[in-house]
């Protein structure tokens, strides 16, 4: 039976970094939720109406089309409005998972990548083994500020968006997972790292 990988990490950790080798390594396919959730915009104009009416604002522009900044200086300052738009948001996603995942005959694992699953109850369900990739909240910093060409203070002032991923790195609290593997060394150890990690599962499912 086919089962979920759910791989989340804070920014700057090296989530995707980890999907790519598994997907590359073991032929596991691989669900993005955020790019995904981007993809839902565009294609359900009913998904932006209800989003507007329930925030009382436009996030379209004159043609129909979807403005992702509009919605995101919203929601990124706003906690109430934030919940709104999950409440809406998540339903989609969740079925928009289930569906590409039937499709994945080929694979006994499926990952679904995610940033916030940790702080999404509401979505947790989805996943039968959660997966953290970690490092120390500084060395996230500067690999981010380094892949997006930015300064570390902007980057800081993203992650305060991520407040249990935060306390995580920084030892304040057990992260509610199955297996943590901390991405502190050199490529090629955190690859061995994930390698160990797969082979372990598999040899479970055996």
């Amino acid at each position: 039976m086919m089962k979920v990988l759910v791989i989340t990490g804070g920014i700057g950790s090296g989530k995707s970094l980890a999907c790519s080798f598994l997907e590359k390594e073991y032929g596991w396919p691989v669900y993005t939720a955020d790019s995904r959730v981007k993809e839902l915009y565009e294609k359900h104009d009913d998904l932006v109406v209800s989003i507007e009416e329930a925030l009382a604002g436009r996030f379209r522009d004159e043609y129909g089309h979807f403005i992702p900044a509009a919605l995101a200086s919203v929601i990124f300052t706003d906690r109430s409005a934030l919940e709104k738009v999950e409440s809406i948001v998540f339903p989609f996603l969740t079925g928009d998972f289930l569906n590409w995942k039937s499709q994945q005959t080929e694979s006994s694992y499926v990952i679904l990548e995610s940033a916030t699953i940790l702080e999404k109850p509401s979505l947790r369900h989805l996943g039968d083994i959660t997966l953290l990739i970690d490092a120390p909240l500084e060395s996230r910093v500067m690999r981010a500020a380094e892949r997006d060409g930015v300064s570390a203070g902007q980057v800081r002032r993203r992650t305060e968006n991520q407040p249990l991923m935060n306390s995580i790195s920084e030892g304040d609290v057990k992260a509610p997972v199955d297996v943590v593997i901390v991405n502190d060394s050199t490529e090629k150890e955190f690859y061995e790292k994930l390698r160990s990690f797969a082979e372990n599962l598999l040899e479970q499912k055996c």
